[in-house]
């Protein structure tokens, strides 16, 4: 069953306070991408995640964040096709609902829940290290404390933050130009070095990257700027919907390649040896390449960056917690305090539902939360892609939206390598994921599905309803 979009206050079943309660609209398309471009959280991103792709691919890691770059521009069609078509800060979820069904679209949120519940604190315990320059600290206890901060943060009006974010995002992308400069100026290999698939193996021999493995790694090279969704979730806080969510998806998109893509690549040239690059210790390249001063400006650089992504992601999964709220996901009670909004406008309980929880996610294994997400965002792709194929079917077909070049060729071309994708990722982690949405559908089905007349409908807000 697919659920047709209604105004906000149709779906009111009677008591004033289970009304859909509707953001305030008070960004344009510069504020949206400062907060969507700060989500990507480019330089945290290459400071953070980067490392243990270099470990993993060594001098390929260039290579598979270039090829997921690629994928990215089909899955940015898809959301801003289905972003503006249907414009809920429910993101993937509301998209899916209404375009592939109820039960497709649960799964959807099940899977944008992991991603916005693990990707804060994956990015948060990255601090301490950069830190190291001034202060030694436990990364986990600092992570916890950055996701606070954060959540704190998320409290305030969108546009403030939005000024916020903006100052950070300079100072990160400052720090990713630095590390870029530096990397290509004391380039120790040439650009073929860039597709020579080459690892630090044991005993100091160099091992050759299987394409397999590059493939595998796609999984996380998609995670890299996986933030240009979050133009998705401010969609019902952008001062017209219908035009700046896909030029918001679009330009983060092609601006966050660039940030990360960029200093990869000179950092793979500048690296002494495979065995520098392998161990993935960018602070100690950075300070070797200039001196310590330089060193401590970066790392301090990356440490804010990493403040901002946490404030920008805990703004945008509030957002996804209160659209479920608003829409019925869970029991009467608990839909009422998550759609509650405070002082400043923002969803202040289902802020700290995300926030705090967050913090005490910085205390579990790093490795499993990378794989829990590489898998959760590689599926939650493929299942939006599934729902762009059906974006013109119907009521659809003539509602004003931004279209995609391609269609459908685009949308079955991603489906086809985000299904090869998932299968080969690591057994642990398809299992921790499936588990997860397994548990999930049983709630569908013993909760949602026999209470469907009056849970789980989708809804947009009355000025951008078709």
């Amino acid at each position: 069953m697919t659920d047709t979009l209604r105004p906000a206050e149709a779906a009111a079943p009677g008591h004033p306070s289970d009304s859909p309660r509707q953001l305030k609209r008070s960004i344009g398309v510069v504020g949206g991408t400062l907060l969507t471009l700060s989500c990507v959280t480019p330089a945290s991103t290459l400071f953070v995640v980067v490392p243990d792709l270099f470990g993993t691919l060594g001098t390929a890691t260039a290579l598979t964040i270039a090829i997921g770059s690629l994928l990215c521009i089909a899955v940015a069609f898809c959301y801003a096709e289905l972003g503006t078509l249907i414009p809920s800060a429910g993101g993937e979820y509301a998209m899916v609902s209404t375009l592939a069904g109820r039960l497709t679209g649960w799964l959807v949120f099940v899977l944008s829940l992991l991603v916005v519940m693990i990707v804060p604190p994956v990015i948060a315990m990255g601090t301490a290290d950069y830190l190291a320059p001034v202060v030694h600290l436990d990364p986990s206890l600092t992570g916890a404390a950055v996701m606070l901060l954060a959540t704190l943060a998320g409290l305030l009006d969108l546009r403030a933050n939005a000024w916020i974010t903006g100052i950070f995002l300079v100072l990160e992308v400052i720090a990713a130009a630095v590390v870029a400069v530096l990397g290509f100026v004391h380039g120790h290999r040439g650009l073929g070095s860039l597709v020579s698939m080459q690892v630090a193996g044991a005993h100091g021999h160099t091992d050759t990257v299987t394409g397999v493995l590059v493939v595998s790694g796609l999984a996380i090279a998609l995670f890299v700027t996986q933030g240009f969704s979050t133009a998705v979730y401010l969609s019902e806080e952008l001062e017209h919907p219908r035009r700046d969510v896909a030029r918001t998806v679009l330009a983060t998109l092609a601006i966050s390649t660039v940030i990360i893509l960029v200093p990869v690549a000179a950092i793979t040239l500048g690296a002494t040896d495979i065995e520098q690059l392998t161990g993935g210790d960018l602070s100690s390249m950075v300070t070797a390449w200039s001196n310590s001063a330089v060193g401590t400006f970066v790392s301090l650089c990356v440490a804010l960056a990493i403040v901002n992504a946490g404030i920008v992601m805990v703004i945008q999964n509030s957002r996804v917690l209160f659209a479920s709220a608003r829409d019925k996901a869970w029991p009467t009670p608990v839909n009422r305090l998550f759609s509650k909004l405070g002082r400043f406008g923002s969803p202040w309980v289902a802020t700290l539902a995300v926030g705090v929880p967050g913090a005490l996610f910085c205390f579990v294994d790093l490795d499993t939360l990378y794989g829990v997400t590489g898998v959760s965002v590689t599926a939650m792709y493929l299942l939006v892609a599934v729902a762009a194929l059906l974006g013109r079917r119907d009521a659809h077909r003539n509602t004003p939206a931004w279209r995609m070049p391609l269609w459908p060729a685009l949308p079955v071309l991603l489906i086809g390598v985000l299904a090869y994708v998932l299968t080969q990722q690591d057994v642990g982690h398809l299992l921790w994921t499936g588990g997860i949405t397994a548990v999930a559908t049983l709630y569908w089905a013993l909760y949602l599905r026999p209470r469907a007349a009056t849970h789980w409908l989708v809804s947009l807000p009355e000025d951008t309803r078709p």
